[in-house]
């Protein structure tokens, strides 16, 4: 076991463990383009209950914000741990040792999750593994969740099948111009299919159901012809084996000075996005409501960075633990 993570942490010399391939060293401590080295770092971990129903259950969904991303969205909402400017000591997030890892999640099983639910992880795949034996050492056996923007490599994905059980990957859309604008990886639509089928093969390997991949799409203002075909590549190759997760909350981040659309989704863009699901015949899934506002989009600067309807702090990082 020592000598398979020892292998596992030079994967990070050269880096090549997700799409981007920036060939750094990070295992010596240079910075990819995920902002971080090889050194598992984490913003917060919380009791979610705004994930989707069976993800939630009753306890809620024990999910864990990895610092740092691999595709860094224009529009994240989550991007003050994402994609966190400054030097390393300066970012959010606390780094932690794989035991470190396994009792943050024993603390969730405590606080009554479901599972525990791994937000962007890609970048981080041999920290994290070391990360999940570990926490198998100490008797937490919930499900794991990969909850990641879809931009994960094939072979990252074939050593996690051992511990995955349940997928939550992005589909954000499937036209390579959009990638490029917004996420600077015109790769993004290729890459993202293939992933998400692999998902559906590791999840039909592990003998699970349909409910262990789930596919999120998040509608664009003015860019419905790409939700229109996201939905139609789901409905030809995987309507069978996943649920769709149709998200309609984009919301324009404030005071980011990036490129992204500067509004909510309208009442008309809805309703045609709901006669799609019906032309393509897709009804297994879930569909949020029409909900405009900014209210619910978190803070990583607070020990609970979401309102405490959507979440229950578990633990927070040194950094923001005082700051309240």
């Amino acid at each position: 076991m020592v000598k398979y993570l020892m292998e596992l942490k030079y994967l990070y010399n050269p880096c090549n463990i997700c799409p981007r391939s920036c060939g750094v060293n990070r295992f010596a401590g240079e910075i990819g383009v995920c902002g971080e080295t090889a050194e598992l770092r984490i913003a917060a971990a919380v009791i979610h209950k705004g994930e989707e129903p069976p993800l939630v259950g009753t306890g809620g969904s024990g999910t864990i914000f990895v610092s740092g991303c691999n595709l860094g969205c224009s529009f994240c909402q989550n991007y003050q741990v994402s994609q966190s400017s400054g030097d390393q000591a300066s970012r959010i997030g606390k780094l932690v040792s794989a035991d470190e890892f396994a009792n943050i999640c024993a603390a969730l099983r405590k606080a009554g999750a479901e599972n525990i639910n791994i937000v962007t992880g890609s970048h981080a795949v041999p920290g994290l593994i070391e990360g999940f034996i570990a926490a198998r050492e100490i008797g937490v056996n919930l499900p794991i969740l990969w909850n990641s923007s879809g931009y994960d490599s094939i072979h990252m994905l074939e050593l996690l099948k051992d511990y995955i059980d349940i997928y939550l990957p992005d589909l954000k859309t499937l036209d390579s111009e959009i990638a490029a604008k917004f996420f600077n990886a015109p790769d993004y639509p290729d890459i993202a299919k293939a992933a998400i089928l692999k998902m559906c093969d590791n999840a039909r390997g592990n003998n699970c159901e349909q409910e262990k991949v789930i596919v999120r799409h998040l509608v664009l203002p003015g860019f419905l012809e790409s939700t229109r075909s996201v939905l139609k590549w789901f409905a030809d190759n995987i309507k069978t084996q996943a649920l769709l997760s149709l998200m309609t909350q984009y919301t324009p981040i404030p005071n980011r000075n990036k490129e992204m659309p500067n509004r909510y989704l309208s009442e008309d863009e809805y309703n045609t996005v709901l006669k799609w699901l019906e032309e393509f015949g897709i009804e297994n899934g879930f569909c949020q409501e029409l909900v405009t506002g900014n209210d619910w989009l978190p803070d990583f600067k607070k020990i609970n960075p979401f309102s405490s309807k959507l979440s229950v702090p578990v633990w927070s990082c040194e950094k923001i633990i005082n700051q309240v």
